[in-house]
């Protein structure tokens, strides 16, 4: 990570960045600009301008209470700006119907919470409700598309059993395969990992590496930083509800950033398995 003060190509330099936060080539479909977040009176973020790139990974990342969870829910139509605005595909997000909207992004919330009893394909199954109506019932179609997701996330032997039933790594899966339904391009995850142990974490982040791959725009929001440096191809950390850099976690995490946006001494080394980098603490 850089922060102002220690390099100037991945800092983001707010408004002036233009409408979708781009320097150079279009614009992105999603991104936030001059925005004010928070809740009630009380603001989190002030004229935050910040953009997800197209085909990335993006991992946001920052300490407890800098404003993560608030810019997602933003950019996921769940907080609407006190000013400025959110903008998918050219328009603002909140005068979209809200249907347009779940076909083009779909949202992992923080624990989510299943209807009691509902069973793992019934879940689902509600990822294909943007893509119904009084005239179009469920379909072979979406037959298909509930079937590729469950596959995709390895949840098919679990279909007929309770979404109460399961560990925290396999609802996760779950939860991710509905989102996976409703066939969106962009896909806003709030802290996947919490809640779970490292190999059920590892389990998720590995499925979104995998979603990545397979050409989806990702945005997520991580609290270990090493796991976010691994997995990420894009980072955007912040601090006191601003963005104070953004770039690859190659070029960015550095002993000092991390200091200045963590108030943590550590040092950088590569990490042997994957060769990106890797935070250790200072003793």
């Amino acid at each position: 990570m850089t922060g102002p003060s220690y390099s100037s190509a991945s800092v983001a330099e707010g408004p002036n960045r233009g409408p979708a936060g781009a320097t150079e080539g279009a614009p992105s479909p999603l991104f936030a600009e001059d925005a004010t977040l928070g809740y009630g009176r009380v603001a989190i973020s002030e004229g935050l301008t910040v953009e997800v790139p197209e085909g990335e990974f993006t991992v946001i990342i920052g300490p407890n209470a800098c404003g993560k969870s608030t810019l997602l829910k933003a950019l996921a139509r769940m907080l609407k700006p006190a000013a400025g605005r959110v903008v998918l595909d050219g328009k603002d997000i909140h005068s979209q119907p809200t249907r347009a909207v779940a076909r083009r992004l779909g949202l992992l919330p923080q624990s989510p919470i299943a209807p009691d009893g509902i069973t793992v394909a019934d879940l689902v199954a509600r990822g294909r409700y943007p893509h119904q109506g009084i005239l179009k019932q469920w379909s072979a179609e979406d037959e298909r598309v509930v079937g590729e997701a469950m596959e995709a996330t390895d949840v098919t032997d679990l279909a007929s059993r309770g979404v109460d039933e399961l560990s925290g790594g396999q609802r996760q899966r779950v939860w991710i395969a509905m989102v996976l339904a409703q066939q969106t391009p962009l896909l806003l995850l709030d802290e996947p990992t919490t809640y779970l142990d490292i190999t059920h974490q590892m389990e998720v982040l590995d499925l979104c590496g995998k979603l990545h791959r397979s050409g989806r725009t990702l945005v997520a929001v991580l609290h270990d930083l090493n796991q976010a440096a691994r997995y990420a191809t894009h980072l955007i950390a912040m601090r006191d509800g601003a963005v104070v850099a953004e770039g690859a976690p190659a070029e960015i995490v550095t002993a000092e950033a991390v200091e200045k946006v963590f108030d943590l001494p550590c040092r950088i080394i590569e990490d042997p398995e994957t060769a990106t980098p890797l935070v250790i603490p200072r003793a």
